[in-house]
C-alpha cells in the first residue's frame, strides 16, 4: 500500500510541477529592464551604499537572496544578495529591494522589485556605474 501511495505521489509530481515552472522562467528568460533614473530617489541612495559596501539601515540589508520564486535566473545559492530601498512613510521596510548577483560592489546583475519579489526587472545602469549597458 505504501509502494502504491509513493507512486501516486511521485506521478503527480511529474506531472503539475513542469506545468508550473514555464511561467515562473518567462520573467528570466525575458528580463524586463529599468532605466535607472526611472527607479525612486531612494534607490539611489541605496546602490551609493551597495557600491561602497555599506555601512547599510537595515540589518536585513547585504543577506543572501534565496530566489525562492525563482524570477531570476537560476545561480548557486548565496550568489545573490538583497538591499532595501525605503519607501517613505512606511513603519517597516516597506515592499522594495534591489538584489545584486556576484559582488555586489561590482555586479553586473542588478534587479529591482518594489511589490517584495512578485516581479523584478533588471536595471540598466549609467555609464561608469557597472553593470550591463544594453
Amino acid at each position: 500500500m505504501r509502494r502504491l501511495s509513493v507512486a501516486w505521489l511521485a506521478l503527480l509530481f511529474a506531472v503539475f510541477v513542469p506545468l508550473q515552472q514555464p511561467a515562473a522562467r518567462t520573467a528570466v528568460d525575458t528580463p524586463t529592464w529599468v532605466e535607472f533614473h526611472e527607479l525612486p530617489p531612494q534607490a539611489a541612495e541605496t546602490w551609493a551604499l551597495i557600491r561602497k559596501g555599506g555601512p547599510f539601515p537595515y540589518t536585513r540589508d547585504g543577506t543572501t537572496f534565496f530566489n525562492r520564486e525563482r524570477l531570476l535566473p537560476e545561480r548557486s545559492r548565496g550568489h545573490y544578495r538583497e538591499y532595501t530601498v525605503p519607501t517613505p512613510g512606511a513603519s517597516n521596510r516597506g515592499a522594495r529591494r534591489i538584489v545584486t548577483g556576484g559582488d555586489p560592489r561590482v555586479s553586473d546583475e542588478v534587479w529591482y522589485t518594489d511589490d517584495h519579489y512578485r516581479s523584478f526587472r533588471r536595471i540598466r545602469l549609467p555609464q561608469g556605474q557597472g553593470g550591463p549597458r544594453r
